[in-house]
């Protein structure tokens, strides 16, 4: 693409790559100063010219300037980048349909429904936390929303496989960051909003404001779709400025269930819009995952797919991988591996996990929290599982430069009534569960979920994952010593 293109009064040359990381060789590129919190791209102009930058895009003044580069100097540098990304890669958001799902929990979980149903009557993509997906492509996650130039290209790619449609995981740092300010939404979920980086944001009101300006920015014939049973719900939609529908079960919403029945492989829901009542029956599992499968189903259904068109596909939805993900390899008891991270996530298994464990069975309950992030949030851990549970194994998640040991001590102080140990290596710690259990006990594996690396001091290590773990441990430790005398599925 020639500069042109891009900008006015400058000379003709052409583009080849953007370029925002001054550490990546991109010949033929434009630069963009970005600041951050830590740093500001106008100090490290020279390394990005020696890796290929031909165009600096800066707001401060530039000493020295190299005479064979182009400096365009600009008030603001990162709404440049984004209509730039978006002009670069021939605007593909405008050519999708674009769905954004942003809320503390069931991001992941309500932007794959909507990928999977939706693929049934026109291609879709999906980028989020668990991987980036289109067509045949399946790639593994940056960040759960990419940066600038990443996500626009990602959808340009979409579009050139034949995609029509994209569901998007938009997180608040994402949006805070003003990644997605130029895409081009057509739906916008609001899942809910409950305690999660305050490391990042510092109060839940700023939480709150970084998740607002989603909604606030959505062009006029967009849709918002509300939880109605969210305290924040109705405060992110103020001035909002497009059409607005709600979802709920405990207060009226235009999408509403108004009864169901929770079963321990499957769900039956009564779903009322307006005056029509339909009968539902789905493969997920819990009572939070029918609010996330009504999220999903209020915004196809807003862009044209019926409820009775949708029904079959609700019905046998793809497993979520590492989304209250079941494992069954024929062991006498339940075994569950969830993402949850959250005080909000944590507890929802939790209650999920005492529905469908009898009486008199124990809840055994594997988990870490992520070493420089959120501290607040380690000892609500230690309470809600104290609340729920009848054994707790504290273990590492992400430890980065922090002691696995002295995470779960922080977990541990809000554990009053409930044994416990700490085994800091994660294979381990769900070996240990698997032989603790009981037939008909259950065991939940949080906070990793489908997450294939662990973060440590050093960096990103590969982790064989949670469910490959439980899998393994099973076929080794368990049927192979003859637990009980069951055989593995």
């Amino acid at each position: 693409m020639k500069l042109t293109e891009l900008f006015e009064n400058v000379p003709d040359i052409e583009i080849r790559s953007l370029m925002s990381d001054s550490r990546k060789k991109r010949p033929g590129s434009i630069f963009f100063c970005l600041k951050g919190m830590m740093f500001d791209g106008h100090k490290f102009i020279d390394q990005a010219i020696s890796n290929g930058a031909r165009v600096i895009v800066h707001s401060e003044p530039v000493e020295n300037m190299n005479p064979d580069v182009t400096y365009i100097k600009v008030k603001d540098v990162l709404g440049v980048f984004n209509k730039v990304a978006d002009a670069f890669y021939g605007y593909p958001s405008h050519k999708l349909l674009m769905f954004a799902v942003t809320g503390t929990n069931g991001k992941s979980s309500i932007s794959c429904i909507i990928r999977d149903i939706m693929n049934e009557f026109h291609p879709t993509g999906y980028i989020g936390t668990i991987a980036i997906e289109y067509g045949s492509v399946k790639l593994p996650p940056l960040l759960t929303t990419p940066d600038i130039d990443d996500l626009h290209g990602i959808l340009h790619e979409m579009v050139d496989a034949g995609m029509e449609c994209c569901a998007l995981e938009a997180s608040s740092i994402g949006i805070e960051q003003r990644r997605t300010d130029a895409i081009d939404f057509d739906v916008a979920v609001f899942t809910n909003l409950t305690h999660d980086h305050l490391d990042y944001h510092g109060t839940m009101t700023n939480y709150f404001l970084a998740k607002k300006q989603l909604f606030d920015r959505l062009k006029p014939e967009a849709v918002a779709i509300i939880n109605a049973d969210d305290p924040y719900g109705k405060r992110i939609v103020e001035n909002c400025p497009c059409r607005v529908v709600t979802y709920g079960i405990d207060n009226e919403a235009d999408y509403r269930v108004t009864k169901y029945q929770l079963m321990k492989d499957r769900t039956r829901f009564t779903l009322k819009i307006a005056n029509m009542e339909y009968e539902l029956e789905t493969n997920l599992v819990a009572r939070f995952n029918i609010s996330n499968l009504l999220a999903a189903i209020a915004a196809l259904h807003v862009k044209g797919i019926a409820i009775t068109q949708m029904m079959p596909y609700i019905r046998d939805l793809s497993q979520i991988e590492g989304r209250m993900q079941r494992i069954n390899d024929g062991q006498p008891f339940n075994i569950i591996v969830d993402f949850a991270h959250t005080p909000d996530g944590i507890e929802k298994v939790c209650q999920y996990a005492s529905a469908i464990t009898p009486k008199g069975k124990r809840i055994i309950a594997i988990t870490g929290s992520a070493g420089k992030r959120d501290t607040e949030k380690r000892p609500i851990f230690g309470e809600i599982l104290d609340k729920y549970c009848d054994m707790i194994i504290l273990t590492e998640d992400d430890p980065r430069n922090e002691k696995p040991r002295d995470i779960a001590m922080d977990i541990a102080a809000g554990i009053k009534k409930t044994s416990y140990i700490i085994i800091e290596d994660r294979y381990d710690a769900i070996r240990q569960s698997i032989e603790l259990a009981d037939p008909n006990d259950t065991i939940i594996i949080l906070g990793k979920g489908d997450e294939k690396f662990i973060y440590r001091e050093f960096g990103r290590e590969p982790y064989e994952g949670d469910d490959t773990i439980v899998h393994e441990t099973l076929k080794k430790y368990y049927f192979n010593t003859g637990g009980d005398d069951y055989e593995a599925q």
